[in-house]
């Protein structure tokens, strides 16, 4: 249980949240809690001209955000081991290095400084794009704890999205939904065409049974109940995040150049979701 939780800090409330929801992850997984800030000197690939005593300012400023969000953490579960980290570099880069060593990234939804931006810029997707851990984007207001993640799967290979599903549903004895969401094509919708539907739903039902049986025999105290949705499946799974503690998604950073589907939902997630999400990468991603 070394591989730590990793918060990224910046001082701003969001920030503050993401910290306090990672103590909690830290206490159910029994792992220490590292809380990293990023100091950025460089913008758009350009070095700029920093003064000495800039750069001891910068430094400082980052060293309070540190100790800040230790007494975040620490007032939230004393009993997390807790470490700081300031990195000088690119956030994204910062992220996707500190990732090859964590059992999972927290950060939250938008920040100040070295994380501004975080979701509706390129920093929130890029840390999705390139972590080699699962990346917790902490959305949505804080709420009465449900005791309910919903996981998102596409009847592809969701192993990785699967287990970490299970596993956090498990930690928190929560019920756990899997949700299979997908447009029915325009000829289902005519005159006639019920019975097909009904057939095309039972299908897919037995194939999500199936992909979730492995999981179910490691995890047999976990509740799972079979969401299927005729809908687009980011907006099917925004539409789950107001009732769920948890929403978990499959991000696959390797398909090539094209926006693969599981990338636009991920997408739609981190803009709209009202709960914080997870992003479970399917391979090891490169750094940027």
């Amino acid at each position: 249980m070394s591989d730590p939780i990793i918060v990224g800090a910046d001082g701003s409330v969001p920030s503050e949240r993401a910290v306090a929801w990672a103590a909690d992850e830290a206490a159910r997984y029994g792992r220490p809690l590292k809380i990293l800030h990023a100091v950025e000197r460089w913008g758009f690939d350009i070095p700029l001209n920093t003064a000495p005593g800039e750069v001891v300012s910068l430094r400082r400023e980052g060293e309070e955000v540190l100790m800040a969000a230790e007494r975040v953490a620490h007032a939230r579960r004393p009993e997390v081991p807790v470490s700081l980290e300031l990195a000088s570099a690119r956030t994204v880069r910062a992220l996707a290095e500190h990732s090859e060593e964590a059992f999972e990234m927290v950060v939250g939804s938008r920040g100040l400084g070295g994380f501004a931006g975080l979701v509706l810029g390129s920093v929130g997707l890029g840390a999705v794009r390139h972590s080699a851990c699962p990346v917790v984007v902490v959305r949505g207001e804080p709420a009465a704890e449900r005791r309910e993640i919903a996981v998102g799967i596409g009847l592809g290979d969701d192993s990785a999205v699967l287990e970490y599903a299970f596993r956090a549903a498990a930690a928190r004895e929560a019920r756990l939904r899997v949700v299979h969401a997908w447009p029915f094509p325009a000829a289902l919708d005519e005159p006639g065409a019920g019975l097909d539907i009904r057939r095309v739903e039972e299908r897919a039902r037995w194939r999500v049974i199936e992909a979730h049986a492995p999981m179910r025999k490691s995890f047999p105290g976990v509740e799972v109940v079979e969401d299927l949705v005729q809908d687009n499946p980011a907006a099917a799974l925004v539409a789950a995040s107001r009732d769920v503690d948890l929403v978990v998604a499959g991000s696959h950073p390797r398909e090539g150049l094209t926006v693969p589907r599981s990338r636009a939902v991920m997408h739609g997630l981190l803009h709209h979701a009202h709960c914080p999400v997870a992003a479970v990468p399917a391979v090891t991603a490169p750094a940027p």
